[in-house]
């Protein structure tokens, strides 16, 4: 999740506070004092900070005695801040991340167990199978998972009229009949499908899991890889959609989604695949006139399901109170708290009962229900329990599924290269 407008993330990115007369982990540890929490953000959306500083002011008003100091972090580069705070003994209290990334560091033993500290009424508002995604090898759950995104289709609703083509209705969208879709849309120099593929692994490893596509098994160091035809049946899909019935313009693989965007809008692709968020984008930035809706979630064979990478809250195992950072993560966890946050940033919340906040509160206006509908189906995913996932993501999956979506290696030779790369990290 961490490459969602990772430009403008960069551009509102604040350096890190110096914090004057007091430990990395916090201060007034002596008895009858009050102490300071560090929580570093990656928050960016102008929305989103807003509803964060609102959470932590609410927080700081109700306990004088263990204060919240709010730090600014980007996602463009807090894996590489993460690993100098850890190995410095610099690392904040709370720690603002996903779960992809977040759990290498508790397998280092960074992270601090949660378990014990988080209220009923936490770990009951989500899923197991979200709880799943950052819960550890040993069982410590290293992490509260907060927000979420899923992949949707966004259709062009005049598109679909003009092509006398009926919109899908229903609870799922069958692949089969997604693609039978973009074939019927494309026609006078106009694309069934526009996708912005530019960076793959993401969109690819989470769909997935939709037809049982899993690629990884075991945990930790001793995680292997298997790249059987499940695992490729989601790239095998787009590659036939751009070069065998060019439905999907092959152009826009190499874009990113902002990319993409204006030639939905201009009619040049009848249906948009993206993050769920770009519905913010869409509703602000979309032309005067221009219709739009969101297509039930894609199911495989396996069903509806993609992985669920959540942005996650988590503690150092080497802070000063463990205990009242876990608290303030309880808090931040209320049901107010996370329907707020997800409006601002567009994302899903993990809190079955902030789901139902946020579709109260929006109506299910833009998008909305579809897209909340889309986090049902969200589960752990067995590449989150891989320590070298990260590594093995940026250095041999994207660049062996740019090519391959390019047209410049086939789907053997992909399968080749995604295992051995996993070998060389082995």
């Amino acid at each position: 999740m961490r490459t969602r407008n990772s430009a403008v993330a960069g551009l509102l990115a604040l350096p890190l506070v110096a914090l004057t007369g007091c430990s990395a982990f916090g201060v007034g540890d002596d008895e009858g004092e009050s102490s300071t929490i560090t929580f570093q953000s990656l928050a960016f959306q102008d929305t989103t900070i807003a509803a964060t500083q609102s959470i932590v002011d609410a927080w700081n008003e109700e306990n004088p005695d263990t204060q919240v100091e709010l730090v600014q972090g980007s996602w463009d580069n807090v894996h590489d801040q993460l690993v100098t705070q850890f190995q410095g003994g610099t690392a904040p209290d709370v720690i603002h991340d996903e779960s992809a990334d977040i759990m290498g560091f508790a397998e280092q033993g960074y992270l601090a167990d949660l378990g014990p500290h988080l209220s009923d009424e936490t770990t009951g508002a989500v899923s197991d199978d979200v709880w799943q995604s950052v819960t550890a090898g040993d069982g410590a759950v290293v992490a509260a998972p907060t927000l979420l995104q899923s992949y949707v289709v966004f259709v062009n609703t005049d598109a679909f009229a003009d092509a006398g083509v009926e919109i899908p209705a229903g609870e799922t969208l069958a692949w089969d009949d997604f693609q039978a879709l973009a074939t019927q849309l494309t026609a006078d120099g106009a694309y069934g499908v526009g996708w912005g593929l530019q960076q793959p692994t993401a969109a690819v490893m989470n769909l997935a899991l939709g037809f049982d596509g899993t690629f990884f098994s075991g945990e930790g160091d001793a995680a292997s890889i298997e790249v059987g035809d499940n695992e490729l049946a989601v790239p095998e899909r787009i590659h036939a959609m751009a070069y065998e019935d060019q439905s999907l313009d092959p152009v826009s693989l190499t874009q990113s989604g902002s990319d993409v965007l204006p030639g939905f809008f201009d009619g040049k692709y009848a249906m948009y695949v993206a993050g769920n968020y770009v519905a913010q984008q869409i509703t602000e930035s979309a032309p005067e006139g221009f219709n739009w809706a969101v297509l039930p979630p894609l199911a495989g064979p396996a069903g509806p399901v993609q992985a669920a990478n959540p942005q996650t809250m988590s503690v150092s195992a080497e802070s000063d109170n463990v205990e009242g950072s876990a608290a303030f993560i309880d808090f931040f966890m209320q049901a107010e708290h996370q329907a707020a946050l997800a409006q601002g940033d567009w994302l899903i919340p993990s809190s079955n009962e902030a789901r139902d906040l946020v579709a109260e509160q929006t109506a299910g206006e833009n998008g909305w229900e579809a897209i909340l509908a889309s986090g049902e189906g969200l589960t752990a995913a067995p590449f989150q329990a891989a320590v070298n996932y990260p590594q093995w993501k940026d250095q041999f999956a994207t660049p062996a599924l740019q090519q391959y979506l390019a047209d410049e290696i086939t789907a053997e030779q992909l399968r080749q290269q995604l295992t051995d790369g996993w070998s060389e990290l082995g």
